[in-house]
């Protein structure tokens, strides 16, 4: 089978459903966001050592597809796709528990850096960040289903105490702001 299609040279594509759409379409550039987002954590797994944080961001890997199946889906048509829920999130919060535990507190701001997991973990947090942003724009021209907004947001904030967290199971000290 072959993988082009040549139905996208003239700058368009299929959204689940059939409906065309630009390529530059705000839809597109949320679940394209969201795919970058999770290329970037299978990055993110090949630094990370630990099992559980492993089996954690797999799990966050499949609910980003869920995240993008559901806004690849033509929003005019009545499509079953998996959803986001309250345990998605709650899973997120727990885990971020779970670390902070470990941590000491925060009483500075830090600058992303250290070690390769600590930058990638921050980079997942930044691009998670732009991926809320684009659902957020795109809500505002058609309906996003609500956990997909708390799931992202509540994602970056993960990925924000997961890089804390690699940095202080791999001995590496954080990068202190210095303000002027």
């Amino acid at each position: 089978m072959k993988i082009y299609t040549k139905t996208g040279d003239e700058g368009t594509t299929s959204l689940f459903g059939g409906k065309r759409i630009h390529k530059d379409d705000i839809r597109i550039e949320a679940y394209g966001t969201v795919d970058e987002l999770n290329s970037f954590i299978g990055l993110l797994l090949t630094s990370v050592s630990d099992e559980d944080q492993i089996q954690i961001l797999i799990v966050i890997q499949n609910r980003l597809f869920t995240i993008g199946s559901n806004l690849a889906s033509d929003p005019e048509k009545q499509m079953i796709t998996p959803d986001i829920s309250e345990e998605d999130v709650q899973l997120l919060e727990k885990s971020m528990d779970n670390m902070d535990y470990d941590l000491a507190p925060l009483k500075n701001f830090i600058l992303p850096g250290g070690s390769l997991s600590v930058s990638y973990a921050h980079i997942c947090r930044t691009i998670c960040r732009r991926a809320e942003r684009r659902v957020v724009t795109l809500n505002r021209e058609s309906p996003v289903d609500q956990y997909i907004e708390i799931y992202l947001n509540r994602l970056s904030d993960y990925f924000f105490v997961l890089s804390r967290w690699l940095a202080h199971i791999e001995n590496v000290k954080e990068i202190i702001w210095i303000s002027r």
